[in-house]
């Protein structure tokens, strides 16, 4: 690795670059997960769904892209290959193996609250020591909070129609 990063931030830059990398990987998986799972996706609210999905993935590989920005500026490598992505991920990845809306839902919302917490350990480390990567993951944090907050009105909207059809 350079000295460039080392020069930039007042911290251990091995150890960012790892919580980076993790980062990374876990908005690649984030892309996939939404975009397959709008490819698959069945139930109510279908459309409106599709629609948030392929959203909230185009904005997760935007992510990915910033992240990696990051990480080739402070002197490391993003992972380069779908191993090294499944062996650095943090949040992992849920194969959409039930493709009803409310299941595509659920996992996308338990990815959101994973990335949520991946990015305020990013504010943390970096609080006071490298703006940079904390205005970055600010940035991304605030939309992943709107992600999440976007499935969860999808989700209660399903279930009031459920209730609904009840009466």
């Amino acid at each position: 690795m350079g000295t460039r990063g080392r020069e930039i931030v007042d911290l251990d830059v091995d150890e960012l670059l790892k919580l980076l990398n993790s980062a990374y990987a876990d908005e690649w998986l984030a892309y996939y997960q939404y975009w397959i799972g709008a490819q698959v996706v069945k139930g109510p609210m279908r459309e409106a769904t599709v629609a948030e999905l392929m959203q909230h993935a185009t904005e997760e590989f935007t992510h990915a892209q910033w992240v990696s920005d990051r990480i080739i500026q402070l002197g490391g490598t993003p992972p380069i290959s779908f191993e090294e992505i499944l062996e650095k991920t943090h949040c992992g990845y849920d194969a959409p193996s039930d493709p009803y809306v409310e299941e595509i839902l659920k996992q996308n919302i338990k990815g959101e609250q994973c990335a949520i917490s991946v990015y305020k350990n990013i504010m943390d480390v970096t609080k006071d020591k490298d703006m940079v990567t904390y205005n970055m993951a600010l940035k991304i944090l605030e939309q992943e909070e709107e992600h999440e907050e976007d499935l969860q009105a999808i989700f209660e909207d399903i279930e009031i129609m459920r209730e609904r059809f009840k009466s």
